[in-house]
């Protein structure tokens, strides 16, 4: 008699700054648990506080990564290294919120040459690829229409969908307009076509998204990004 391989547990990295109070944070475990559980794929996951990444190699050990909501981090460098090693060594990646809104950061800095680019919420100065939104957008919900042929597309099964946020700044229009060069694509947009979802193409899965997926889980709905999410990492 054959007996099936025992799958490899999975390990994900949780970049950010634990705060039971945090609606995401209360979300991620049951995303992840039951992305697992759909794909009967063991899974582990770690906190990995921003304060305590000062260099990529606490990183090498896990199969994934993925920068959490909830910033200003307490150590922005710490959330930036574990984003451009992701990048970098074609590590799976998910950024939801304040992890999109990084993932821009680390893009522009190390792959466009802004080396000054900035966070309007956190630096005085510098060139801001994360403004402040004309209308905020904390607890709010809203249309946004995918790219065809993604792997955001490909893990909702369609290109119209309605999500969650918590957020009061996304990507500047100075921005927008430079990612229309290059391998870093605008995947999703709202209804004023403003960036809500992007893909790194020459990555294996580099997902981000202004808007809170994983929030589906408090209800009982699947999230289905973090279902590919784990799929990516178990290859």
């Amino acid at each position: 008699m054959e007996h099936a391989t025992a799958k490899k547990t999975l390990r994900i990295a949780l970049v950010g700054d634990y705060n039971p109070d945090v609606v995401a944070h209360k979300a991620i475990p049951l995303a992840i648990d039951d992305a697992a559980a759909v794909l009967e794929q063991p899974v582990q996951y770690t906190w990995l506080a921003t304060r305590d990444i000062n260099s990529a190699e606490p990183l090498a050990e896990f199969d994934a990564i993925w920068t959490v909501p909830a910033s200003p981090y307490q150590n922005t460098e710490g959330a930036l290294i574990a984003i451009r090693y992701a990048r970098e060594s074609g590590t799976p990646f998910l950024g939801t919120c304040g992890g999109f809104q990084h993932a821009m950061i680390e893009y522009a800095r190390n792959v466009l040459g802004w080396h000054d680019a900035a966070h309007a919420e956190t630096d005085a100065e510098g060139r801001m690829v994360i403004t402040a939104l004309a209308c905020s957008l904390v607890e709010k919900s809203d249309a946004i229409e995918l790219r065809p042929n993604t792997l955001i597309a490909k893990a909702y099964g369609k290109e119209s969908i309605e999500e969650g946020y918590h957020c009061n700044y996304g990507i500047s229009p100075e921005f927008a307009a430079a990612l229309e060069e290059g391998a870093l694509k605008v995947t999703g947009w709202d209804e004023e076509g403003e960036v809500r979802a992007v893909e790194l193409t020459t990555h294996p899965f580099f997902v981000a998204t202004l808007f809170q997926h994983e929030r589906n889980a408090l209800a009982g709905r699947p999230a289905p990004l973090v279902q590919l999410f784990l799929h990516a990492a178990a290859r």
